[in-house]
């Protein structure tokens, strides 16, 4: 007698699951895939779409929404900006108005983020020149006058942060 494969009643239900959740990449998702792929509650997802208007999933017939993977991308970088970098709603906003939906997909992907836009976020402070360096003939003097104006510029961002 032929063996059989296990049939999906005698599989683990956990093995079975995984099998549903494994879609291709460019495949629609559900709310609650998407949900649990980022580790945020649907109502958060579905609150977002009323305050970002970049994300507009598609809604088929009752309403159910199927999210491009470009929405999953954007979602990805709208949970780390709030949550990772600590943004708040409204500085967010200001982000996708200021840099676009692309620059939050990318913070999405792991890009750095070059400065939190935030609406309590003080202005960059430039960097302070270097001071004259000393004449010298030691061959490390351009060196130490790049690390004067990295002290400087930090000395100068530490007094802004103690006043």
């Amino acid at each position: 007698m032929a063996a059989h494969p296990a049939s999906a009643a005698t599989r683990d239900p956990g093995e079975a699951a995984a099998e549903t959740r494994e879609k291709a990449p460019g495949a629609f998702r559900t709310i609650s895939e998407v949900a649990e792929d980022l580790d945020i509650p649907a109502h958060v997802l579905r609150f977002w779409e009323s305050k970002f208007a970049q994300l507009s999933p598609m809604k088929r017939g009752g309403g159910r929404r199927y999210y491009r993977p470009a929405d999953v991308a954007l979602l990805r970088g709208i949970r780390a900006m709030l949550y990772d970098e600590g943004l708040t709603i409204k500085g967010l906003q200001k982000v996708f108005r200021e840099r676009g939906p692309r620059h939050v997909v990318a913070v999405g992907e792991g890009a750095e983020v070059a400065a939190a836009v935030d609406d309590d976020a003080p202005p960059p402070v430039a960097a302070a020149p270097a001071p004259p360096a000393a004449p010298s003939a030691a061959a490390g003097a351009p060196d130490r006058a790049r690390l004067r104006a990295v002290i400087a510029a930090l000395e100068q961002l530490r007094d802004r942060l103690r006043a």
